[in-house]
Parts: C-alpha cells; structure tokens; sequence
C-alpha cells in the first residue's frame, strides 16, 4: 500500500471503523493504536481525517472552534521533490489540526516578511557535502546577512533532511534552524534530523508539528478561519503516483543499447522503460528512480570473507538475499569505517581515520568497497555483525532524457556505465551496472518517478534558451528539446554539449542533426576536450560566444545546466558571471547581482549532481 494512498479495504477496515464509531460520543481527540497496520504516513493522512469528521459531527459551537484558525506557512528547500512531497503530506492532514497552510519555495521567500508570517515550518534536503539546495541559496544568504529582521515572536520548526554517508549530513536544516533562534524566533518542536529512509521521522515530526501549531490556535467559537496572507492559489498538478522508493513500479526494460562508441573510454547507454499500465506521469526535467541490486559476484566474495554461508539467516531472510537487495555493499558506511579502525587501531583505515582530515579519508575510501575494506585488516565479522554496520541499499535517480510528449508510454534513461579497475579487481558502480548487466532487455527493474518541479521547460514558448549538459548531462535536454518540439514552441534553442573525442563520444549525434535541421536546435556548439593539444570544454565555449550568449539572456533567454556539480558546474557558473561582467560593462559583484535575479526569476536553473 502506498504512502497516499487511503488505508485498504482489507486488513485496517475495522480499526477505521472503530475509530469512526467513537467519533460519534468521544469528546477526545482521534486515537489510533499502535499496532494498527498503518504506515507512518498513513498515520498522518488518518490523524487529519479523523479529527475533520470528528469536527463534522460535534455541535455548532465546537465545530466553529474545530475550524482552522492557525495560519501556519511552510517553507521548502529542494533539489529533488522530497521535501516538497512532505509538504504536501503536511498540507493534507493539516485542517484536521486547525491549522491552514501555504507551502512557498525558499527563494521565493523575502526575508523581510518572515516577521510578519507568526508561524512557520521549513522542510529543507541539503545538497552535496552541506550546500543549501538550489531553490535555497538567496534565502539563505539573506537570512544569515547582517540586515536580516529580528524575527520575536516568530514560532517555527525545522524538519531537515539528508545523507548521513556525507559530512555535512543536514546541514542545510541546521544552519536555517539555529539562524531562525539566533534571530529570536521561538522553537515550537526541535529540529528533526532524517536520514535516507526518512518517511517514519518525517510523519512523526509531521503529526507533532501540526497537534503544537494546531494547540496555539485562539479558542474563538464561530472565528474566521485563519488564512495566510497572500496565500498563492492551488497549482494544478499531476496525482502523486502510487510508485515511490517503498513500493517501486516494476517496469520492463524496452531497450538497452550502447550509445559510445568501441573506442571511446566510457560506456553509455540508451536505456527505455515501458510504463504499461502503471499510471505513472512524468514531465523534462524530473529524475527517474531506479531501485538497484547488487553485484552477485561482490556478494559471493564477501559471503566466503566472512567464512559464511549464502543461506544463513540475517534479518528476517538469507544473507545473500540480504547482501544483494538489502544494504549498500559499494560504499562503506561510516559505522563500519569507525568499527574497522577501533578493533584494528594499528591498520592503515585507523591511522588515516586519526588525522581527522575528511578529505584525505574521502580520497582513500573513494575507489574502495566493503570487501576491500574487510581485506585491509586483520578484523574478521560474522554475518550478523557486518549487517549491523551496513546501510539500507539506496535508489539511484538518474535524469530522464525523455519527453512524455515523444515517447509513448515510455521513459528514457541515459546513462554511464561506471567500472573500473582496482588491483586486480573490477568495480562497477551498483544502478548503472544492475541495468547494463543485470537487467536484459525484456526484463523487469523496480522504477519512481522524483518530481524535480525546480527543473523545468520555460513555461514561456517564445522564451530562448540556453542549455549547458557535457556527457551524459545532455540527458534531461533531449527531454527539452522533444517537449519544444512536441509543444512547437517557437522560442530559440541553443546547446552546449562536449565529452572527450568527437568520434566516440559524441551521443545522440543523429538525433542533433535533425533537430538542427528541423529548426528545432538554433545553435550547437562543441567541446570535445581531447581532439586538440589544448583542452576545450563548454565553459571555453560559452566564453568564446559570450556576447551573443549574453544577448539571448538579456532577451528573456533561460540558462540550464546539467552535469557534474563539484567541477564543470562551477566552472560553467564562473563563466556565466565573468561574461555577464564582460558583455554587460558590469563589475563582478554587478554581475553576480544579475545572476540572482536570473534565479530568483527562475532563469538559471541546474540539475547537478
């Protein structure tokens, strides 16, 4: 059963019905047992239903004290739709709290207001090692600016969302929740920490936020529900889909091709999923989530490591079913990292792990899995020991380089297949080799859609744009450019694309063409870094065109980018701004002022990873 769906007619019905019965006489609050068959969220939606019916059937005068009378705005920092579905589980069950809501991206939030908003909740991810998600830059900087309002009598809450794999684990959430103190707001439920399985704190933290916020509504018989001000209208939008991350749709792989060439050094891959009958929608620009298993040759070796058997019993299961569904067996995790280092204090891991120098340990573990590590020392774990210190295995969300106008009933994926050598062994990365290798065409693989809504087409048909996506990051710009297509949209379009050798690396080459000469694609330029003495990448490129580049932008252009965000996205925003200051006569801090309002516009947009 999925997390928005209602509860089942079978199984739960009686205790809804139970719960329904005393409604009639109780004059408490709905309760709902413990060992009800409720998932987290459905608690949430049930806690919310009930306590409206509740309100439907009390007398007049309690009835008018039921109705909401607490505006409580809620705030959401994103990069790839989760906080944004919390949101909206909050926005569902919030009436039956007393409370109205209006959800509101953080960059489309001045901070000048904040005062004036009386109760707010941020739900915020963080982005890389501790960065603010995209929609979450400028209201931060302006947030923790030496200008920012004194926030008394503010009463918030944080719900922060993260990876605890990564350094900065929610960081985002951290720093907005001590900032939103220091100011002098006032702290109704402490900040909540989730990690990537999320939805059971997050649901809990969801039903107590809105039973405080709720409590503090003025006890008025027959009041005016409260409404928050210039609360922006409902935004049309598709039905949230059964399929997530809990319960995938198993779609059949249509299509799996090599896209490079035989010489090229990389393999990608063309992949097309054949939606059926699951009802999933999708639109350029979300992110499709593949649910992976491991490598049955890792499992087997670290199966006779632990000098185990593949059929011993581990959670509830055999511990190869475990090894190769359950837990993450590519990356270390950080508890098993710190468990290696205190029972082997004279190993190599332990003596790294004392510098305390995160990036020289990042660089060690970087091409290292589980079995490498339980090779470097002298530890020795029994099964149930190992899963102890393992993590759940992960989806992998990968930017869907389809339009749902073009492809017909179908999804696109492009993707790298990642493998390389260590020693004598071959790794291979786990969701890009799983549909490479272990998913054939004709079978099946557990796929969701992330609705990624800060990533998207112009709405504007007429509007040019500007798109920059090296590699693979070419993906979610297929998926633009059908879509323009598709809309016949008559707004200029221009790529940035590159890779390393034009001969073998340069993908969707035909595709391009015609898009060229069907006047869909104004303009392509190239980077293939490797064809000359002297490396040419898509920043070069942008450089070498910044005065028409920035001619399209100052015309209403939109600018995209895709691709790798610890290098080539930093260095394409560097060149933004560097031609912004050079064709625009303006100084680099005039130019960087531009780029905001670009974004607060919604006109530099990313998908980086």
């Amino acid at each position: 059963m999925s997390e928005t769906q209602t509860p089942s007619a079978v199984g739960p019905r009686p205790v809804l019905f139970e719960a329904l019965a005393a409604l009639g006489s109780s004059t408490d609050d709905p309760f709902i047992p413990e060992d009800a068959p409720f998932s987290p969220q459905q608690r949430v939606w049930l806690a919310g239903f009930l306590a409206g019916v509740r309100a439907s059937t009390v007398d007049g005068a309690e009835a008018a004290s039921r109705t909401p009378q607490l505006a409580l705005h809620v705030l959401v920092g994103t990069q790839t739709g989760t906080a944004e579905a919390i949101a909206e589980d909050l926005g569902r069950a919030a009436s039956g709290y007393g409370v109205a809501t209006t959800t509101t991206g953080l960059d489309d939030v001045e901070v000048d207001k904040l005062p004036s908003m009386g109760h707010l909740v941020v739900i915020t991810s963080t982005y890389g090692e501790g960065e603010m998600p995209d929609n979450a830059e400028l209201f931060w900087e302006a947030l923790q600016a030496s200008t920012a309002p004194r926030l008394d009598g503010l009463k918030f809450s944080v719900l922060a969302l993260g990876d605890s794999g990564y350094d900065g684990f929610c960081q985002a959430g951290k720093l907005i929740d001590t900032r939103l103190e220091q100011l002098g707001a006032e702290r109704v439920l402490a900040r909540v920490d989730c990690d990537v399985d999320y939805e059971e704190p997050a649901a809990a933290w969801t039903t107590q936020a809105l039973s405080l916020f709720g409590a503090l509504a003025p006890a008025t018989a027959g009041g005016t529900p409260a409404v928050p001000a210039a609360a922006p209208a409902k935004k049309p939008g598709r039905t949230r889909s059964p399929w997530t991350r809990k319960t995938p749709f198993g779609a059949t792989l249509a299509v799996n091709r090599v896209l490079s060439g035989a010489a090229s050094s990389k393999e990608i891959r063309h992949y097309e999923f054949d939606l059926a009958d699951s009802g999933i929608e999708y639109a350029a620009g979300d992110a499709l989530g593949v649910m992976p298993s491991n490598d049955p040759a890792l499992v087997d070796a670290i199966i006779a490591e632990l000098d185990a058997d593949a059929d011993d019993a581990v959670d509830g299961s055999t511990l190869a079913e475990r090894l190769t569904n359950g837990f993450e067996i590519r990356t270390p995790s950080k508890d098993l990292v710190a468990e290696l280092a205190e029972r082997s204090p004279d190993s190599e891991l332990a003596g790294i792990l004392a510098l305390a120098q995160a990036e020289t340990l990042d660089s060690w573990l970087r091409d290292r899995d589980i079995l490498d590590l339980l090779r470097s020392t002298s530890v020795r774990f029994d099964a149930d020991t190992l899963v102890d210190v393992l993590r759940p295995l992960q989806h992998r969300a990968y930017s869907i380089s389809s339009s749902p106008l073009a492809a017909d009933g179908r999804v696109h994926l492009t993707v790298a297949s990642v493998r390389y050598a260590v020693g004598e062994r071959v790794h291979g990365g786990v969701a890009s080799t799983h549909l490479a290798d272990r998913v054939a065409e004709g079978g099946t693989s557990g796929i969701f859609v992330s609705a990624n809504a800060a990533f998207r087409v112009p709405s504007d048909d007429d509007a040019p744009l500007i798109m920059v996506g090296p590699g693979t990051g070419i993906a979610p710009f297929r998926s633009f450019l059908q879509e323009r297509r598709e809309r016949g949209a008559t707004g200029r379009n221009w790529l940035f694309f590159g890779d390393q050798h034009r001969a073998h690396d340069f993908i969707y080459e035909d595709e391009l063409g015609e898009l060229l000469t069907g006047g869909v694609l104004d303009r392509l330029d190239l980077a293939f870094s490797r064809d000359q003495r002297e490396k040419v990448y898509v920043q070069t490129r942008m450089r070498e065109n910044g005065k028409e580049l920035y001619a399209w932008l100052e015309e209403g252009g939109h600018f995209a980018v895709c691709g790798d965000a610890s290098r080539m996205a930093k260095d394409v925003d560097q060149a933004l701004h560097e031609l912004i200051a050079e064709h625009g006569g303006r100084s680099m801090e005039a130019a960087a002022e531009y780029v905001h309002t670009l974004k607060r516009e919604k006109r530099y947009i990313r998908d980086v990873y």
